[in-house]
């Protein structure tokens, strides 16, 4: 991994990090996927990847809920609900695109990582890759990444 320190930002206008993600950005509400922007964007960046993962769902793995790549490096935010005209891969739901955080009722506080990786080269990443996947082909390209956690509890 080539990954060195740069001071790539992300963020969302709908939460803080490690504030709450409100309902509407939840199964328990419109399921839309929330807006996050980003910033300083290092120059070599060719392509740019998100994923939104739930660590303490009861899985073996967790919960991913989104994996959206093939994000031009110019690209400075997703719109609310917006992703489909880049690369959606497939959720831990095996479905495709994003769903909401839904943790099981009385589980506590879930942790949702928004992870924002910047890669040294526009490689060519087929649609429908899990979290799995998409994490092995990228990994010796990540030259910067940044982290937005927000929270969710039934």
């Amino acid at each position: 991994m080539k990954l060195r320190l740069k001071n790539l930002e992300i963020s969302s206008p709908a939460f803080s990090h490690l504030g709450s993600i409100p309902q509407k950005y939840t199964s328990d509400g419109e399921n839309i996927s929330p807006p996050i922007r980003w910033q300083k964007v290092p120059p070599e960046t060719k392509q740019l990847v998100l994923i939104c993962h739930d660590p303490d769902a009861p899985l073996p793995f967790g919960f991913t809920h989104w994996c959206i790549y093939n994000i031009p490096p110019e690209v400075t935010e997703l719109a609310e609900g917006g992703g489909a005209k880049f690369t959606e891969g497939v959720n831990t739901a095996d479905g495709e695109g994003y769903t909401g955080p839904a943790p099981p009722s009385g589980h506590g506080i879930h942790h949702y990582y928004f992870w924002l990786y910047a890669l040294d080269d526009d490689l060519d990443l087929d649609p429908d890759w899990d979290s799995i996947d998409l994490i092995d082909a990228i990994a010796d390209h990540v030259v910067a990444q940044a982290r937005l956690i927000g929270t969710y509890e039934r």
